[in-house]
């Protein structure tokens, strides 16, 4: 064999396993939304094909020839990973819907329920008048009802909590709880959700591994605390993946520029923490022996120190195989070790097939073992230094084979996200060196860990400067299809460039063809097709299941109606409408979807006035606004109907509510600030949440055409709620919806948007439209819908 077949042979992956392994996964994943007879069933037939096409191929069914023979083997082995996936599947799903747990979700009784936590506490956003709740995984392993009956046996729930004394709770920790149980979403192992009632009852400490973790995290979180809070919420993230400090804004900019994968404890974690380990070692002149004991030192300390969970213990997989192929430089000896670690990780925990972030560790891994040493080389060859050339094809090849999981979770493709990852990579490991060791440190050396800190908050800066000048960059993303099938569309398309680019003409094709898309298609949509839209008046932002409206006053000020449910999506909104100073802001009612999000206005904005209802109810969100208003320094006033507000192009009065309405559906709906604005002409209807009760006060109150207007924002999300004398007397052209992707509520209501419709009204909403505008054209109305990005879920 010539040294040319040689190389190439070298270079041929070995996929040996991959198709066990995808199959598995694939199995997996499908009996997670299957019942268990149907998995098992699959796993039957599966195994009876491939029971009897391995006899075929050991001739006792005839000789088959020998490509057919190949292929034979490579089928039975896929078979294999079928039935081993579907069967495990199929066992866990069966302890999922026993009919025992079954019954009591169904009836709902109150529980009381011993269990033991997975995974470290989760605040989520809380319902309005509450305050936030804790999610927290955990294995639920005695329950009993109020009339003595138990179910015993260890079966996956989440639990919901707002008593105070569930967010100290450590993995490992054995409690007991009181509460009712709730029908998970499904697709995972859950058998239950608990709604937790009060405070748990602690049956001894946690494990000493995660009491250790614990002390090494909150010593992190110490020695960050004197730093500024974007570095020093992004520190303890990049480390350890504790985001609890992480400011809302550095986490859409993280989002926007690809880098979330920074944010979470992942393989590339491990293998720089084992890596500057082993290049110690090596440095110091150890032996292979030392080198590699001290390796595992090192990865069992980083495992303990971010918390061995399922996630954890996955990445640490995924890494020290990266690791392994990075060290020996044997690419076919990795693929199948990692072929072999999916495997036996899907089959130990079949619910890590539904997981994103498996997914994401797998594709990142094997894109570094099949892409980036090819990619290295042939820079090399081209007279690229070796270190730039690492540099280069890692991020690339990690973003490449990430890229269709991203493009169907988010509904997006990153244009800036490979050179955002490849301006950060210099900052990464000094980061996360310097982070560990800051954690390690805390408990015997405080002052030793705040100047370790100080010294990774250099670099953190740089990662927090990237993120947020690649999230400013116009045309950053590209609107996608999400789902299945915008990650397989991506896919394949990813998979064409690839095979294309191995023949030099293809490849200076596609090259150009990507030159010339890019040249032809950024100007277009950098000027004709901008955002915001050149004479916009009203845009109803996408921010989740809540209300946020933007009406322009002049450049970069514009008044905010109010703020949704959180603050990155009214944020974010504002940033991309160029809004820099915001003179008034409206809460129209204090609900939680209308003022959850009220800090994100003030971010990095000047709010010159706030005004509310007189109808201060409820409590919580009350004193949310307050304390918003009194940190940003703005006026506060609650306003009564017949108030007026003018500047620059912009006209607001306030048209009710009437009088005070009590005993309603829900009062502080039917007392929301209902806004007439007039922008370039053009009447605007906001009701905020204004149901039926209000509705009819309204067209009693006011005159003939009172409530006539352009464009309606329509009220309450589009629910059911909806006077039709009312929405006759508006009588819109356009219908804006302010709508959460999937909600619990049944928004909008089809019946609503289907009168709306007849009526001659344009309906746009944000949950299939994103951000939506209303332009003026001329003597006449457009719309102009951005696109839809993630889905959220959630609010009132």
């Amino acid at each position: 064999m010539n040294p040319a077949t040689d190389t190439e042979a070298r270079e041929v992956p070995d996929l040996r396993l991959a198709g066990l392994a995808v199959a598995a996964w694939l199995a997996a994943l499908a009996g997670l939304h299957l019942t268990a007879a149907a998995t098992a069933t699959v796993a039957a037939v599966a195994g009876g094909l491939a029971t009897l096409l391995g006899l075929h191929l050991c001739g006792l069914l005839g000789r088959p020839a020998v490509p057919v023979r190949r292929l034979g083997w490579i089928a039975v082995a896929v078979l294999l990973g079928v039935v081993c996936g579907a069967t495990v599947t199929a066992a866990r799903v069966a302890v999922r819907d026993a009919a025992p747990v079954r019954a009591l979700v169904q009836e709902r009784p109150l529980v009381t329920v011993e269990l033991v936590v997975r995974d470290d506490p989760r605040p989520i956003r809380g319902v309005a008048g509450r305050p936030a709740t804790v999610l927290l995984r955990a294995d639920l392993l005695r329950l009993t009802d109020s009339t003595g009956r138990q179910v015993a046996g260890s079966v996956r729930g989440l639990v919901l909590a707002s008593d105070p004394a569930w967010r100290t709770l450590l993995p490992g920790q054995r409690a007991t709880a009181r509460g009712r149980l709730m029908a998970p979403r499904g697709g995972d192992l859950t058998a239950a959700v608990l709604s937790a009632t009060g405070s748990p009852t602690l049956h001894g400490p946690p494990p000493w591994v995660q009491q250790a973790a614990g002390a090494l995290r909150a010593g992190l979180q110490r020695a960050c605390e004197p730093l500024p809070d974007e570095p020093g919420g992004l520190l303890p993230g990049l480390v350890v993946g504790d985001t609890s400090r992480l400011p809302p804004a550095v986490e859409e900019d993280f989002q926007t520029t690809g880098m979330t994968h920074l944010n979470a404890v992942s393989g590339s974690n491990v293998a720089i923490v084992v890596g500057a380990v082993l290049l110690l070692a090596r440095w110091a002149r150890a032996g292979p022996r030392t080198a590699a004991a001290l390796c595992v030192v090192a990865l069992v300390g980083f495992v303990i120190l971010v918390r061995p969970s399922p996630s954890v213990v996955r990445a640490a997989a995924m890494g020290a195989i990266g690791l392994a192929a990075l060290a020996a430089g044997r690419s076919r000896a990795a693929l199948p070790a990692l072929a072999a670690a999916v495997t036996v990780l899907v089959l130990v925990d079949p619910e890590l097939a539904g997981d994103p972030g498996f997914t994401l560790s797998v594709c990142a891994t094997a894109g570094l073992l099949l892409l980036a040493p090819g990619w290295r080389d042939g820079l090399r060859r081209r007279g690229v230094p070796a270190g730039l050339a690492e540099a280069l094809a890692v991020p690339a090849a990690a973003q490449l084979a990430c890229g269709p999981v991203i493009a169907g979770l988010s509904g997006t493709v990153s244009l800036v996200a490979v050179p955002a990852n490849l301006l950060v990579v210099p900052a990464v490991a000094p980061a996360t060196v310097l982070g560990v060791l800051a954690a390690v440190a805390s408990p015997v050396w405080p002052a030793g860990a705040e100047f370790a800190a100080w010294l990774a908050s250099w670099p953190a800066w740089w990662l927090v400067t990237v993120a947020r000048q690649g999230a400013r960059l116009p045309a950053g993303t590209l609107p996608w299809p999400g789902g299945v099938t915008g990650a397989l569309l991506l896919a394949a398309l990813s998979v064409a460039l690839l095979l294309a680019t191995r023949r030099p003409l293809l490849r200076r094709l596609v090259a150009v063809g990507a030159v010339a898309a890019v040249l032809g298609a950024l100007p277009v949509r950098l000027l004709a097709a901008g955002w915001p839209p050149a004479g916009w008046v009203v845009v109803a932002c996408a921010v989740g299941q809540g209300d946020a409206v933007v009406l322009p006053v002049s450049a970069g000020r514009a008044v905010v109606v109010d703020a949704g449910p959180d603050p990155a999506g009214v944020d974010g909104c504002l940033r991309r409408l160029g809004v820099r100073e915001v003179p008034l802001l409206v809460v129209s009612h204090f609900h939680a979807d209308h003022v959850g999000g009220i800090a994100g206005v003030f971010r990095g904005r000047r709010v010159a006035d706030v005004v509310t209802p007189q109808w201060a109810e409820p409590p919580y969100g009350v004193s949310q606004v307050r304390a918003a208003a009194r940190d940003g320094g703005a006026a506060l006033r609650a306003v009564p109907a017949g108030w007026r507000w003018r500047a620059g192009g912009a006209e607001l009065a306030v048209l009710g509510p009437p009088y005070p309405l009590r005993g309603s559906r829900s009062d502080p709906n039917n007392n929301s600030l209902v806004l007439a604005a007039t922008v370039a002409g053009v009447r605007i209807l906001l009701p905020g949440d204004a149901e039926t009760e209000e509705q009819r006060a309204l067209l009693e109150s006011l005159p003939p055409g009172g409530v006539r207007a352009d464009v309606l924002k329509v009220a309450h999300h589009g629910s059911a709620y909806q006077d039709p004398e009312f929405l006759a007397a508006v009588r819109p052209a356009v219908a804006l919806v302010c709508v959460g992707a999937d909600n619990d509520y049944g928004h909008p209501n089809p019946g609503l948007l289907d009168r709306l419709t007849r009526a001659g009204a344009r309906v746009l909403r944000t949950d299939t439209d994103g951000d939506v505008a209303a332009v003026r054209d001329g003597s006449g109305l457009a719309v102009v819908a951005r696109g839809v990005g993630p889905g959220r879920r959630g609010g009132r």
